[in-house]
């Protein structure tokens, strides 16, 4: 029999498993860890489903993956991430400021000196050299508690393909007995047949991405880069100028899109209050454009640090008018 044909009894019978098992919750969803965007897209991101996180170049739509990532790598689930653009030792870092940002209370943290610690060549341990640090160690070691669930995949264009990513995520499955969360950053770099335009490009990918998130029965997101005319200051990006194709859309279960909230909020709330121009520069606005598994048109804020490598967990809702809003909201 074809192992792709199943019946609706046997579905049932595998959900009432679940149920019954009281693993159908906690199989089924994975917490982004950020305050507000859980509930608002289902209690977390669903088995199945594929996720894309798109934004302007800048707003840090990695650090937001690699912080999901974290979070989900922390609740003792695996996560395999595929970067495109950066190499291992360099999330490594971005996770120690981002470790070091949220337990030190003196504010003192900052990503540039991380960097540095690796960079000294006098001292032998790593740890020593976070000594530097402020809650340089402490951060080592609460990443220690989850760093063989986090595996970190360096991707090229001109050797990740699907079949590569497919063959990444069984070797984590066989090495954990789970099947991981997956991320990939970013999609428009993930290898192809050659020939054919962007848009087939993309469409090829997407709809691979689609496939392999149904078979593994577990989340991916993907970055997805934005076309040129998105890119323009004081533009607010939207679900139409992700790069390459529909599809994207079309094939995508929830959609995820950043903005720099000084870029995008109307005028008027510039115009009568000076002060506001540099506080809304510290916020970055994520709109939940497409959600299948719950309200669209959510909008949430959230406070970057970027210097730091993460932004604060705790969203709430923008209470000033942005552009390109239908809704007027105070």
């Amino acid at each position: 029999m074809d192992q792709q044909l199943t019946t609706v009894g046997a579905a049932i019978a595998r959900s009432d498993e679940r149920m019954i098992s009281g693993r159908n919750a906690a199989g089924r969803v994975w917490k982004t860890g950020f305050g507000g965007l859980d509930p608002a897209i289902g209690g977390g991101m669903r088995g199945g489903s594929l996720i894309l996180l798109a934004g302007p170049q800048g707003l840090g739509k990695s650090t937001f993956a690699l912080q999901i990532a974290r979070n989900v790598a922390a609740s003792g689930r695996p996560v395999v991430y595929f970067s495109y653009e950066h190499d291992p030792e360099d999330l490594t870092q971005k996770l120690l400021a981002m470790e070091s940002g949220e337990l030190d209370e003196s504010d003192q943290v900052r990503l540039t000196a991380i960097r540095s610690a690796f960079d000294d060549l006098w001292v032998s341990s790593l740890e020593r050299r976070l000594e530097s640090v402020p809650s340089g160690v402490a951060a080592l070691q609460r990443i220690a508690q989850y760093s063989e669930l986090l595996f970190l995949h360096r991707s090229t264009g001109t050797r990740t393909d699907l079949g590569a990513i497919q063959a990444a995520i069984q070797a984590v499955r066989e090495l954990t007995g789970a099947t991981p969360f997956v991320v990939v950053d970013y999609l428009q770099k993930v290898r192809v047949p050659a020939g054919g335009d962007e848009d087939e490009r993309t469409t090829h990918v997407v709809e691979g991405l689609k496939d392999l998130a149904i078979d593994l029965n577990a989340p991916i997101l993907a970055i997805a880069a934005a076309d040129k005319a998105a890119l323009q200051t004081g533009k607010r990006m939207r679900t139409n100028h992700l790069r390459g194709s529909s599809s994207l859309a079309y094939e995508a279960d929830i959609v995820l899109v950043l903005n720099n909230k000084f870029d995008i909020v109307a005028r008027h709330h510039l115009t009568y209050d000076l002060g506001n121009s540099e506080r809304f520069r510290e916020w970055a606005v994520l709109s939940v454009e497409k959600n299948r598994f719950g309200k669209d048109s959510v909008v949430l804020q959230f406070r970057t640090r970027f210097d730091q490598g993460r932004f604060l967990p705790e969203g709430e809702p923008v209470k000033e008018q942005l552009l390109d809003e239908r809704v007027f909201r105070e």
